[in-house]
């Protein structure tokens, strides 16, 4: 994706938070949007921005019809360039509560692999493409105050790894985005407990479009994470696990 190029994007997880944010920054730049997500009404509101400019579809990504309806809006939206997953959930669960864990592991496992899958089935036919995810820097280690979290955004990163791979080895030009934020002021957040180094959606989302511009492989956002998780790799499992980490 070229700074001066219109691109046909989808963003799945487009309601609020990154995803929004990163849809309206593509919007001035006079893309194409096809966006997705539960709400329809904050859909709709969206679309009243630029109807010429964007197409919209509820999509939960935890249901089964949902690949179905992403290759729905991509057929509405004339063709996809780009794919971006924002969609996720996160939450603090230090009593493991069994609801906790399993929705994030339908939402942040099965529904990406849904739609993350659906998307590289298109740009295969396609024969080019590009595919970005919103993952986080928590997938670095395994956080006990929040393990499903951390574990699914783990795989997320793994996922893309063996998705480059195959189409690699089925010589398909088909490019990949890991971007991994720290701490984002998002309904993720909203919980009145303090979080350090902080950042607003704002900012996040202008770092995001610009490894969407750059074609970046990974992008930590921001450099002060860069450094934390560099320093994160290098603590032994027995060190790590002494450690008061907080998600």
């Amino acid at each position: 994706m070229t700074k001066h190029s219109s691109q046909r994007i989808i963003i799945v997880g487009a309601t609020s938070g990154i995803g929004r944010e990163v849809a309206l920054l593509l919007l001035k730049e006079g893309h194409q949007l096809g966006l997705a997500g539960r709400r329809e009404e904050q859909l709709k509101e969206l679309q009243k921005l630029a109807p010429d400019h964007i197409c919209i579809r509820s999509i939960d990504i935890r249901r089964e019809e949902a690949a179905n309806q992403l290759d729905e809006l991509i057929g509405e939206l004339g063709g996809m360039d780009l794919y971006l997953h924002s969609s996720g959930t996160g939450h603090q669960n230090y009593g493991l509560s069994p609801d906790i864990e399993l929705d994030t592991l339908e939402t942040n496992g099965t529904g990406f692999t849904r739609m993350v899958t659906a998307a590289f089935r298109y740009f295969a036919r396609q024969g080019n493409g590009h595919i970005a995810v919103i993952s986080s820097i928590a997938g670095t280690k395994g956080l006990g105050a929040a393990p499903a979290y951390s574990a699914t955004k783990r795989f997320q990163n793994t996922y893309l790894d063996a998705l480059e791979q195959l189409a690699c080895m089925q010589h398909l030009s088909i490019r990949f985005t890991d971007i991994r934020p720290g701490f984002v002021a998002t309904g993720l957040l909203n919980d009145g407990k303090h979080y350090p180094m902080l950042m607003n959606t704002a900012y996040v989302a202008r770092k995001i479009v610009s490894a969407l511009h750059h074609r970046r492989r990974i992008a930590v956002i921001d450099w002060r994470y860069r450094i934390m998780v560099f320093f994160w790799k290098l603590i032994p499992p027995f060190v790590w696990k002494r450690l008061p980490v907080r998600n």
